[in-house]
């Protein structure tokens, strides 16, 4: 079948790219790759990938695009789907004959009443989808294809048998050969990272149960499946080839030292390979792992400390203690690795006074940046069971955004507002890098480089606009 693949247009500034672990608009604007996309295309012989947010492209190439589709299939996620579904009814107006499939975390655990809410959508794909959607572009008959819940021909909703969970991993083809063909890299960016970058998967699943985290818990599993160390670095050789101009290789595992062995050993495969790079970690890598992935060319390491409260820690099932957490950041200070910090406002157990308990322990870590978000109670989760069962979460605040593509704070307490933990993430940013040391660091770094004089001046600019934007909703 004649495919597309699409991450639709949306909220102006809206990532909703896989590898968005909130799907919003940001304080400063950046765009992750749709390499949850790029890997079903690089199954799917003669096929494309448009990614409509970062491209800046509007509906009306797409629209001419699907006039020769027979299958488009399209990433969703929990805030962009009723306006994902308003896209498909578009892209079935212009081609009555195709068939539209969406895939993503939030048709995999509502595939009926994701079915039942979008009246264009003739499939979703449940969990690990990328062979599943290989199958149905072979053309192979909906009933007896694995792992989707489809409409027949009478309306009605079947549900098929699951599909098994992929285990060699190294048989997915790179999605490197969909980037070049599809993307444009320089469109991807992030605040924290060196641009142009490119971002890939090196395994899935997480071993750590966080009750917020919306992968492991929908798509990826809870076993860390991994691609072995020579098959990355082949990867990281072709990358290199087709995009001379990458400044840094991303790994976007949702814990990339979940295996310390195997993390070494990629680090040493890359550093034969002399590139820079960055990866996801928990906050309890020991030193001596630290420092060979250091002097293997790693610069950054994005981790989630979500609180600097033990008893929160603990009621998210973090699996992380405080005290360890102090001291893998100290190391990385004294090994010169750069970290960029991830905190969530609003978990529960938050109060006013835990707020500025982690207020104070970012200050005291002090990650070269960081990101506030507000607890996200994505369907799926634990977290969003708890917050439905104890009446934390209202229906009106469900689609997690407001109506400019914004983050809002969907949970409440009894002890602590909507308003009061929203607001609580401007205080955050302001307390941390308004502090006279982080100024002056900040500043020193520009004066040291013109283009990241340049880069910190235009995100300054954003994140004004951002909070301006905030108040304002």
């Amino acid at each position: 079948m004649r495919t597309l693949f699409l991450q639709p247009p949306t909220f102006d500034g809206f990532d909703g790219g896989a590898g968005s672990r909130y799907q919003a608009r940001r304080e400063i604007k950046s765009f992750w790759y749709p390499t949850w996309l790029a890997q079903p295309a690089a199954l799917v012989p003669g096929s494309r990938l448009i990614d409509a947010p970062p491209a800046n492209m509007g509906m009306e190439p797409i629209l001419e695009d699907v006039k020769n589709r027979d299958l488009v299939v399209l990433h969703t996620s929990t805030p962009s789907f009723a306006k994902d579904v308003q896209v498909a009814q578009m892209l079935k107006d212009v081609n009555p004959n195709l068939k539209i499939g969406m895939v993503g975390a939030k048709v995999a655990v509502q595939p009926e009443e994701s079915l039942l809410k979008g009246a264009p959508i003739d499939f979703v794909a449940r969990n690990e989808f990328d062979y599943t959607i290989k199958d149905i572009a072979d053309g192979m008959d909906f009933k007896d294809v694995d792992g989707i819940t489809w409409r027949n021909k009478d309306g009605e909703i079947v549900a098929n048998r699951d599909r098994a969970m992929i285990e060699d991993m190294d048989s997915l083809p790179f999605v490197t050969e969909v980037y070049k063909r599809d993307l444009r890299i320089e469109d991807y960016f992030i605040g924290y990272l060196m641009h142009p970058y490119i971002s890939i998967y090196t395994g899935r699943g997480c071993k750590s149960r966080c009750t917020f985290c919306l992968w492991p818990q929908t798509v990826g599993g809870h076993r860390y499946r991994t691609r072995s160390p020579q098959h990355v670095a082949a990867e990281i050789r072709l990358a290199m080839q087709y995009f001379p101009q990458v400044k840094e290789f991303f790994f976007d595992d949702d814990t990339f030292t979940d295996d310390l062995p195997r993390a070494e050993a990629i680090a040493r495969e890359l550093g034969k390979l002399g590139v820079t790079w960055s990866c996801n970690a928990k906050a309890n890598v020991p030193y001596d792992t630290l420092k060979v992935l250091r002097d293997n060319g790693l610069r950054l390491l994005l981790v989630g400390y979500e609180s600097g409260n033990q008893q929160i820690l603990h009621n998210i099932k973090k699996g992380m203690r405080v005290e360890v957490a102090r001291e893998f950041t100290k190391n990385c200070h004294e090994l010169g690795i750069k970290i960029h910090g991830t905190f969530i406002l609003g978990l529960p157990g938050e109060t006013k006074e835990t707020i500025q308990e982690t207020i104070r322990f970012a200050q005291e870590i002090n990650p070269h940046t960081l990101q506030v978000s507000l607890a996200a109670p994505y369907p799926g989760t634990a977290l969003f069971k708890e917050a439905t069962e104890n009446g934390w979460l209202d229906e009106s605040n469900a689609e997690l955004l407001d109506e400019n593509g914004v983050q809002i704070a969907p949970l409440h307490y009894p002890h602590l507002s909507h308003t009061e933990i929203f607001n609580s993430v401007e205080e955050f940013y302001k307390k941390f890098y308004f502090r006279a040391p982080k100024i002056a660091s900040i500043v020193g770094e520009m004066v040291r480089s013109p283009q990241m004089m340049k880069r910190r001046l235009r995100e300054g600019v954003e994140f004004f606009q951002f909070l301006k934007g905030r108040k304002a909703a």
